[in-house]
């Protein structure tokens, strides 16, 4: 799969110190999951909510153009999930290979890192809908992804204040989900979604404001309640990798693998990227 490449900086810049404490770098490996408040610089959170309503009306002329309001997991003016952003608008890479998000990769992945995917989620105002209880590794298993992949790193970034009012997400830890596998998931045909927890648990509710981070791991239970307020709940999620994914049969790639870290040390900044 071709892929854009971040702009070339300073060869011997090295990876900012940790923006990701002890106690929740522990969270994160002990139950799956971890929340840094308020992290994302002012700049770049405003990039990001510049870009999203763009990949909103590239989704709507795409059901448009097939006849349609449903694509996938997006169901028009109700959910849109509109993936690898970062393709048709490099200028993201601004956030994507910013220091701040090296620092966090660095800590939960390690020193060599690849940008795996990246997606707006979107719920629609009053209308948006729920998203089932997942693992990010069960959609990459039910589409052709390798089953033996080793887990990785979603940051899943709300670009407005997020509550249960609005559709925030809810984590699961291991010990609740019983697993720190990757599991089959079950198709929902009236959603489109894969779904792979069917007990009782609610999980933990992520109530933040705009510009903090829910690290998680790709094995991690995770779902959102409907947006039931009267604005967007807008969301940047950008996942990260401590290898190429490959496709099941191992021909090829499955989503992206730009180079990120190597050794610790930043391959190429992003141009104009901020701490």
């Amino acid at each position: 799969m071709a892929t854009a490449t971040p702009q070339p900086g300073p060869a011997s810049a090295a990876v900012p110190p940790s923006v990701v404490g002890e106690d929740a770098l522990a969270r994160l490996h002990r139950d799956g999951f971890c929340v840094l408040p308020s992290v994302i610089p002012d700049d770049l959170l405003t990039l990001l909510r510049n870009e999203c309503q763009g990949f909103i009306d590239r989704k709507d002329a795409e059901m448009d153009a097939a006849g349609t309001d449903t694509i996938g997991i997006s169901h028009r003016g109700k959910r849109y999930f509109v993936a690898q952003c970062y393709q048709q608008r490099p200028v993201l890479g601004r956030f994507l290979f910013s220091r701040l998000m090296a620092s966090i990769c660095r800590q939960a992945l390690g020193p060599d890192v690849w940008l795996f995917h990246d997606q707006y989620v979107v719920k629609g105002a009053e209308q948006g809908m729920k998203f089932a209880w997942h693992q990010d590794s069960g959609y990459v298993l039910a589409n052709g992804g390798d089953p033996a992949h080793r887990p990785y790193l979603s940051c899943w970034c709300p670009l407005d204040d997020v509550s249960e009012a609005n559709g925030t997400v809810y984590l699961l830890p291991f010990d609740k989900a019983g697993t720190r596998t990757v599991i089959p998931h079950r198709r929902d045909p009236e959603t489109n979604d894969w779904v792979g927890y069917f007990g009782t648990e609610t999980g933990e509710a992520v109530d933040v404001p705009a510009g903090s981070i829910a690290l998680f791991t790709s094995t991690t239970f995770h779902r959102s309640g409907p947006n039931l307020t009267p604005a967007m709940r807008r969301v940047f999620l950008a996942q990260y990798a401590a290898e190429p994914l490959k496709t099941a049969d191992g021909t090829g790639l499955w989503g992206q693998a730009v180079p990120f870290l190597k050794d610790g040390v930043a391959v190429a900044w992003a141009d104009g990227g901020t701490a």
